[in-house]
């Protein structure tokens, strides 16, 4: 088939407004499967994390066909830790189609991403999902959307923005809400009616801007971007504007482009389209690829500044290396120095010769995380650090990241959420009440909001709905309340026994059950006083020849509280460090032995009085 234009789009939306679904619509309906192929939901969300939690971390491209026109689709992530790649991806697509949820209407990211698409000059499409929804209200949701392109200074082109309804999950779109949708064609349509095919010739010289990278165990790392004009050809000698201005040389190993999911290695790549380069070991997000003899560099694509840190140290407790592989600085450092390879929101800095480790900062807690979680998975152990935000000093004030934050609960809980998060020094801006729900916005510092997603899950019996995104940075807000109770501390190594632990949960919640194997230093429980308390979680009860009518029944125990990796992060306080494992997650003191630890308090005691 000739092709006889190329268009590049992106879907973009607040998390779960159905981006991911929508794509694999699309490629359904664009033969990209085969008939008897098993094809999962979701198809884009390659990554085992992302299936998991039903979130699209890193944006992925497919490419369809239709009429003749190749469509190249950039899916991108919703989640305002990610939204670096949003922004980038902006300047490598003609327009952008913006899916609005049909009840929820406008979100705080939908805020963000249709503001980089208005900068960037595009006319977007707006899609309104969801409408088989009972709850829907997609008359009104067309006119918030209306008011928000306003609110965002687009202009009268911008405004005068095709309108489409539908249903990704079953694959329908359709112009008005009264008609009987069958497909996407609608979409397929207005796409082609709305955009014109990129028009750059292919015979000027060489322009093509990297947006974001890959890597490939065999030939290493991939810069992906689309060729603004020219070709691009396999062996092609080319001039690399770096992203400190300086001008190098490199050849061009191999060039692929995207065909439906996969990615096919061709020989030369035309103006417009998405390509895949390798060969340029040191190529970075940003840097532009020029004719030798036309050297014409793009803007820098500005990466975005990390908001938090925590350190990354090596697994000194006396189960290390009992399911992981990978336990030493050397394997740490390998391992980051390959994620610093494709994860450009990354920072990553040696701790002192004191202490082996690093420090690592992102762009927040679910960045973070991620990349925990993957290590884990990939045979890693590491202890980290309580999450630290992270701070800027402008014009000698202190300054600190803050977030938008969205709370939409039933209105018997409002008054709970308003008092937690002015405690964590949030400011409400605006609230209204609907329907038995009451809708907040709140600017809350970052700091204020480590760990408080599982709480506010617990005051609202799970009926809630909170929604995060950066604002901006604002001066420090003072000091917020810390946690309230102190923890339960293993004084020896063994299994924890159902006697001892029958005994502890009388003043404490336990975070172990029967038959776990615990170390000296290792958390155990959570104290229902402030203090911290060294306990013998292996005693077992004496064996005599006298039994006690009652006394000897068998021990019900409550279930033992487990967090998740997130929880156990912004659980954890200074003195205390997550060791992460294959297996296990385990909170423990950064002291293992308690005569050291009480040495260490008078010392740091002593330091605070100046003696």
């Amino acid at each position: 088939m000739k092709i006889e234009g190329i268009i590049n789009i992106a879907v973009i939306a607040h998390v779960d407004a159905g981006k991911s679904t929508l794509v694999d619509a699309f490629l359904n309906q664009s033969n990209v499967f085969r008939a008897n192929e098993v094809v999962p939901d979701c198809v884009m969300d390659s990554n085992d994390l992302e299936r998991e939690r039903g979130i699209t971390i890193y944006s992925k491209n497919c490419s369809i066909l239709y009429k003749n026109h190749k469509i190249n689709i950039v899916d991108t992530p919703g989640h305002a830790d990610f939204s670096s790649e949003v922004e980038r991806i902006m300047k490598t697509v003609d327009t952008v189609i913006l899916l609005v949820d049909s009840s929820e209407g406008p979100m705080p990211q939908t805020r963000f991403v249709l503001q980089k698409s208005l900068e960037a000059g595009h006319r977007p499409i707006l899609f309104i999902n969801k409408i088989d929804k009972k709850d829907q209200r997609a008359e009104e949701v067309v006119n918030l959307a209306f008011d928000l392109f306003v609110e965002l200074g687009a202009t009268d082109e911008q405004l005068d923005f095709p309108i489409l309804y539908g249903v990704a999950k079953a694959g329908i779109a359709q112009k008005e809400l009264s008609d009987e949708g069958k497909d996407l064609s609608p979409l397929f349509e207005t796409i082609l009616e709305h955009v014109d095919p990129y028009g750059a010739s292919s015979t000027d010289p060489l322009q093509l801007q990297i947006s974001s990278l890959d890597y490939d165990d065999y030939i290493g790392r991939l810069g992906i971007g689309r060729v603004i004009r020219g070709t691009l050809s396999q062996g092609d000698q080319v001039g690399i504007s770096k992203r400190d201005g300086k001008l190098e040389k490199g050849r061009v190993g191999k060039v692929f482009v995207y065909e439906g999911l996969q990615r096919k290695e061709v020989a030369k790549a035309q103006a417009g389209d998405m390509v895949i380069v390798s060969g340029l070991n040191d190529i970075s997000i940003g840097e532009t690829l020029c004719h030798p003899d036309h050297m014409e560099p793009l803007p820098i694509h500005k990466i975005e500044e990390p908001t938090l840190s925590m350190n990354f140290l090596i697994n000194d407790s006396p189960f290390c290396g009992k399911s992981g592989k990978f336990v030493t600085n050397r394997h740490l450092k390998n391992r980051l120095d390959k994620e610093l390879e494709v994860n450009v929101g990354l920072k990553v800095e040696p701790l002192d010769s004191v202490q082996d480790g690093f420090k690592v900062s992102g762009r927040g807690e679910l960045h973070l995380s991620i990349l925990l979680e993957n290590m884990r998975r990939e045979g890693y152990e590491v202890a980290v650090s309580k999450p630290q935000v992270l701070f800027r000093m402008v014009d000698g004030i202190r300054m600190e990241p803050i977030e938008k934050v969205v709370a939409i609960t039933p209105d018997d809980y409002s008054g709970t959420v308003i008092s937690e998060l002015s405690i964590r020094k949030g400011t409400l801006e605006t609230m209204q009440s609907e329907d038995g729900y009451t809708r907040m916005e709140f600017k809350v510092p970052t700091r204020g909001l480590l760990g408080y997603r599982s709480e506010f899950v617990n005051v609202t019996r799970g009926e809630g709905i909170l929604l995060r995104s950066f604002y901006g940075y604002e001066p420090y807000r003072g000091d917020i309340p810390r946690r309230n109770n102190g923890v339960l501390i293993s004084q020896q190594g063994g299994t924890a026994m159902a006697y001892s632990i029958f005994n502890l949960s009388d003043r404490a919640v336990m975070m172990i059950d029967p038959g776990t194997d615990v170390y000296e230093g290792m958390i155990v429980g959570i104290n229902s006083r402030k203090e911290d308390m060294t306990v013998n979680p292996t005693k077992n009860k004496k064996l005599t020849n006298t039994r006690a009518s009652g006394s000897d029944d068998a021990i019900k125990l409550n279930a033992a509280k487990a967090f998740n990796l997130e929880e156990a992060l912004t659980f954890i306080e200074d003195d205390e460090l997550l060791e992460i494992t294959p297996d296990a997650l385990r909170l423990r003191k950064r002291i293992l032995n308690e005569t050291d630890r009480v040495r260490e308090r008078n010392r740091l005691g002593k330091m605070a009085s100046g003696d």
